[in-house]
């Protein structure tokens, strides 16, 4: 059994997550941009289909990058170098969790719900959720959104409409690492994708640990607006 929330609650500790499924930690609450704050300072984040209520998850353990962890293929590199690609970060972030909430190939559900894209853009027009975007040959390729507190980005949900889109946000994202002060991507789940990029497994205390000495401050970041093109990227 897990717990029930009322709106505003605190979250109950992280050792009371259920094993099977892995991480499942509490129901109900809200998704307030306080309620989504604390979540994710303690590594918690929300996750559930439209039939369900809000359901909040602490997998362990737990898929992250570090800078410097990123795989660029050959193919991937010959790819930002030569493609004509423009990457644009906090442009339309509307767009960008639309097109990540559009029914997947796979299984034809999304878990954005009209609740969760609501939460998410306030966040962003609070200054604490981000999006990029790769354009290539005019058209868009791929993007993410995420939310960043102090130097840990939690990354949300990507999408590809071109081959390499979202491995191209990802690549340029840690590039830019250090102008962003992201010092560790939280990808929340393991897939074999992510594990080709460079992605490794982090136990659940060690991941709070990180999360207590890399956010000592939730003050939003703000991104810069211009137009970036890979070869002018510059850390």
């Amino acid at each position: 059994m897990i717990p029930w929330l009322p709106p505003g609650s605190d979250f109950p500790p992280l050792e009371e997550a259920l094993d099977d499924p892995n991480g499942l930690l509490a129901a109900g609450n809200d998704l307030a941009p306080d309620t989504l704050i604390s979540a994710y300072t303690r590594g918690i984040f929300p996750w559930y289909d439209p039939s369900q209520p809000v359901l909040w998850w602490t997998p362990n353990p737990r898929c992250v990058f570090r800078p410097g962890d990123f795989h660029i293929s050959r193919r991937l590199g010959r790819h930002l170098r030569n493609a004509d690609l423009t990457f644009y970060l906090d442009r339309d972030f509307e767009r960008v969790i639309d097109v990540c909430a559009a029914p997947r190939d796979d299984d034809g559900g999304t878990w954005i719900t009209p609740e969760m894209r609501a939460a998410y853009l306030r966040l962003h027009a609070l200054g604490h959720a981000h999006c990029v975007t790769v354009f290539e040959d005019g058209e868009l390729a791929g993007g993410l959104y995420g939310v960043q507190l102090g130097g840990v980005l939690f990354g949300e949900s990507m999408f590809s409409t071109r081959t390499n889109g979202s491995k191209s946000v990802l690549a340029l994202l840690w590039r830019l690492a250090p102008r962003l002060g992201i010092r560790l991507l939280d990808a929340q789940v393991e897939s074999d994708h992510l594990m080709r990029l460079g992605a490794f497994l982090m136990p659940r205390v060690d991941f709070q640990r990180q999360l207590d000495a890399l956010i000592t401050d939730t003050t939003p970041l703000p991104w810069p607006k211009a137009p970036i093109r890979w070869n002018d990227a510059t850390p």
